[in-house]
């Protein structure tokens, strides 16, 4: 099973779709019939109030969940039809995730957690400590890569988590609340970080926040509101 790309077509497309959870008087429906596009090279932010539905979209969108009803395509595969297995598979091959608490282990080195994702998909010991490497070079890190968490500050653990995330040369990153944990002056570096990855590599990225400012670094913004999508502006980039 793979998800090849389709030349000039989206990456990510949403067409319908619900989600429930529970049945009967106590049922809630978290999202009510969501139809969005997104193509190869995006910078998306999705916003909205807490309960408007986007983490749920996120985690259909990063494989950890399934829709109730409709369709989601991914390089135009069916996601909604795959095994658990197989969106494992997804997972691994296609999508980097960055998450607002770092989940970095903390007993390992920068290095090591880079090198996670890698170890998952059987590279050997060579290839991931190469990859790793180039992964922290690329947000900045070269000369921490034997520095564990705590010795690092919260933009630098930050930078590891992001580097873990790219390691593995991701179609999508999908970043949930990247700069929650940060104070403005890290939040910033991040999100120019995150700007140039997908300028400079191509990366297509969906993040999550509640941040306006952290917003305009996205060339385009969806809002969520209670459960369908209210709002998709694109606006121009500034380089």
């Amino acid at each position: 099973m793979t998800a090849s790309a389709q030349s000039g077509g989206p990456i990510i497309e949403m067409s319908g779709v619900t989600k429930t959870y529970g049945e009967g008087l106590v049922a809630f429906q978290a999202l009510r019939g969501i139809d969005f596009s997104v193509a190869e090279g995006d910078f998306v932010a999705v916003m909205g109030p807490s309960g408007s539905g986007k983490s749920t979209a996120m985690n259909i969108l990063g494989c950890l969940d399934t829709p109730t009803s409709g369709i989601y395509r991914f390089r135009g595969l069916h996601i909604e039809r795959l095994t658990r297995r197989e969106r494992a598979l997804i997972r691994r091959h296609y999508l980097g995730f960055v998450f607002q608490g770092f989940n970095l282990l903390a007993r390992t080195t920068a290095q090591e957690n880079v090198e996670l994702p890698l170890l998952y998909r059987g590279e050997p010991s060579a290839a991931r400590r190469e990859a790793a490497k180039e992964a922290l070079a690329a947000v900045g890190l070269t000369g921490w890569e034997g520095h564990t968490p705590a010795e690092l500050s919260g933009g630098q653990q930050q930078r590891v988590a992001i580097a873990r995330a790219i390691a593995t040369n991701p179609a999508v990153l999908l970043a949930d609340e990247p700069t929650g944990n940060l104070d403005t002056q890290r939040s910033k570096e991040i999100m120019e970080l995150l700007s140039g990855l997908n300028r400079d590599k191509g990366i297509t990225i969906l993040m999550v926040t509640h941040e306006p400012d952290m917003a305009q670094y996205a060339g385009r913004i969806i809002t969520f509101v209670d459960g369908v999508v209210d709002s998709d502006v694109r606006k121009k980039r500034e380089d």
